[in-house]
């Protein structure tokens, strides 16, 4: 287990940035927090990592995003508005957990029954009596069996 503590939006992309940078294909990254703890700020600086170089957002209102100009693909899912795991499947997710990129799913904690038992599990925290923009980010390796 990696524990970061960042105090600002910068540190938060940066923290994202360094283990965009070290990611390979086939990796499944579930990304956890609150609203507003900055989940979008560490993809961006996921995304940046990769090599990505368009702009990213989040993709609420369509689950996937796909950014294919890094170095290798970034398959980004947001399933904030998934009501059942099972919708999923309707856009293909099986196929991008398996295929030649990375998966960031943010509010992976909804859909963590269908996630594979080998992940890093990101948890994005609020410490607020440190400052308003101070977070702990906490990354664990969860194993297959």
């Amino acid at each position: 287990m990696d524990i970061y503590e960042t105090n600002s939006a910068e540190e938060t992309y940066k923290v994202g940035y360094a283990m965009g940078e070290k990611a390979g294909p086939g990796e499944v990254i579930a990304l956890i927090g609150d609203l507003g703890v900055g989940k979008t700020v560490f993809t961006q600086g996921f995304a940046a990592g990769l090599g990505v170089a368009e702009p990213v957002n989040s993709p609420t209102f369509t689950i996937l995003q796909i950014y294919e100009d890094g170095r290798i693909p970034l398959y980004h899912f947001d399933v904030y508005r998934i009501e059942d795991p099972e919708e999923m499947f309707e856009v293909g997710f099986d196929d991008y957990l398996y295929g030649q990129g990375v998966c960031l799913i943010e509010w992976a904690n909804i859909v963590e029954e269908i996630l594979p038992e080998h992940r890093k599990v990101v948890t994005i925290e609020k410490q607020l009596d440190k400052g308003p923009d101070a977070r702990k980010i906490t990354v664990t390796e969860r194993q297959g069996q």
